[in-house]
């Protein structure tokens, strides 16, 4: 690729009150990407785009979400993807089908990024921090719960800290979205 690039990503949010909560959780256990990153489903992690790309893959990106539809997302308690990785989550216990649908629609031939594991929809609390910190938010959080409705899917950019800044939202029907 020619040109600059830019670091595209593409998530679920999560409304308030939870991204508090959950923001806190991963505050208190040192994770440093506590105050850069808001608590989200990814869909399309971080990927770079041709500068000169975003506008057309944005305008993609909406049109891909046209007339898909809102639907329940379900989070309960915490797992871990150790010890392949050292993270600690909260589960999506319903709604994984609409996440994986969702995040294959919206990767696009400039935003389809090479996964280093397999999709599986989730909201990170704990990342690489020691392990007693992890088992604190693993147990800490075994009861969370929470209902919320997707309705929109946020492009972010990365930048160099890591952080994100938001770039647009994508809105969804109202309704149950029908898995095709």
């Amino acid at each position: 690729m020619g040109g600059s690039e830019v670091t595209v990503g593409l998530s679920i949010p999560m409304p308030a009150p939870y991204d508090a909560v959950l923001q806190e959780w991963r505050r208190r256990s040192g994770d440093p990407m506590a105050e850069l990153v808001m608590p989200h489903v990814t869909l399309v992690p971080p990927t770079p785009v041709a500068e000169e790309a975003l506008d057309r893959v944005l305008s993609t990106l909406r049109e891909r979400c046209t007339g898909l539809t809102s639907f329940p997302l379900r989070l309960r308690g915490t797992g871990t993807f150790r010890p392949i990785s050292d993270v600690v989550f909260v589960a999506v216990a319903d709604g994984i089908s609409h996440c994986e649908v969702l995040a294959e629609r919206l990767r696009t031939d400039e935003l389809r990024p090479q996964l280093e594991y397999p999709y599986h929809p989730h909201v990170t609390v704990a990342q690489n921090v020691p392990t007693e910190a992890l088992d604190a938010v693993f147990d800490g959080l075994e009861d969370f719960r929470a209902d919320i409705v997707v309705d929109e899917v946020w492009a972010h950019r990365q930048n160099d800290d890591g952080s994100w800044t938001p770039l647009t939202s994508f809105a969804l029907a109202e309704g149950n979205q029908e898995q095709t």
